[in-house]
């Protein structure tokens, strides 16, 4: 069992929560809390921490995946600095990190429905079709970690194809940013882009077309059809997109508000736009 403050697991731990660089470095991100854990991919996991004083309860729940992956037992006093949060669950993992490209997402397959004989229930079977009407969120120097753990939940809600970054959005291994995706980061693609323009051009190659919110759109976003492959591109919080950026787009696309309100929350743009796609293809 770890007791010391000065342990070099410990001082890992506080590194890789505080600075990106040696989250980049050792190619692993830290995640707290049972949820994490649990959702967390086995071969994802590199390892984990346990504090004392939760070992028993985690053990007789999460005890066959426990035995699978490296686990280590924490003071408590040591465990609680080494986590991130106010109010510690008990269970602090290491997982590595993704590492996706554009032509990843690009590539991505429409997983087969069937049914399973033996229970009557519908499954899914990996490497069906290849998806004709594939859908994306782009965004431009996002800084707030919440609003981009949110983008990714709404993304896996609405059956998104991946999330696509400017280099200078916020570090989605950020442990604010973890927390916020609820899981989402081990199921959604996504890639960081120095070259934002350019990446628009190579989805509208491939029969993507891109629209960009914008206050000064041209239509409201309910105008168009999104049936068909589509992304969204926002832009940061307080200034918007680049005008650079949204000339890039194939079209731009406002969101009607009443009121004196001047713009909605990144996050929440991100929601309506991505539903008002999700709601076209369910009932389309």
């Amino acid at each position: 069992m770890i007791t010391s403050f000065g342990n070099k697991s410990v001082r890992e731990v506080i590194q890789l929560t505080q600075k990106s660089k040696a989250r980049n470095k050792q190619g692993v991100f830290v995640v707290e809390g049972i949820k994490m854990f649990a959702e967390a991919p086995a071969e994802k996991i590199e390892r984990v921490y346990l504090a004392q004083r939760a070992e028993k309860e985690l053990r007789e729940t999460y005890g066959k995946k426990l035995d699978r992956v490296s686990c280590e037992t924490v003071a408590d006093d040591v465990f609680d600095k080494m986590s991130d949060t106010k109010t510690p669950q008990g269970i602090l993992t290491l997982v590595k990190q993704y590492h996706y490209g554009l032509e990843d997402l690009l590539s991505r397959v429409q997983a087969r429905k069937c049914v399973d004989k033996s229970t009557g229930r519908s499954i899914s079977i990996i490497g069906g079709v290849h998806k004709k009407n594939q859908l994306y969120l782009i965004v431009e120097d996002i800084q707030d970690p919440g609003n981009l753990g949110t983008i990714f939940r709404t993304g896996e809600a609405v059956g998104a194809d991946g999330i696509i970054m400017s280099s200078h959005t916020v570090d989605l291994y950020n442990p604010k940013t973890i927390r916020s995706t609820m899981g989402s980061v081990y199921r959604v693609p996504f890639v960081y882009t120095e070259d934002l323009c350019g990446t628009i051009r190579i989805l509208q190659k491939n029969n993507i077309r891109v629209y960009a919110a914008d206050l000064q759109g041209d239509k409201d976003y309910d105008a168009y059809d999104y049936r068909s492959a589509s992304a969204f591109l926002i832009g940061n919080e307080g200034n918007g997109l680049r005008q650079e950026t949204a000339a890039c787009a194939d079209a731009r696309i406002s969101i009607p508000m009443e009121g004196n309100v001047e713009s909605l929350n990144a996050a929440v743009a991100s929601t309506v736009l991505f539903y008002e796609a999700y709601r076209q293809r369910r009932h389309g």
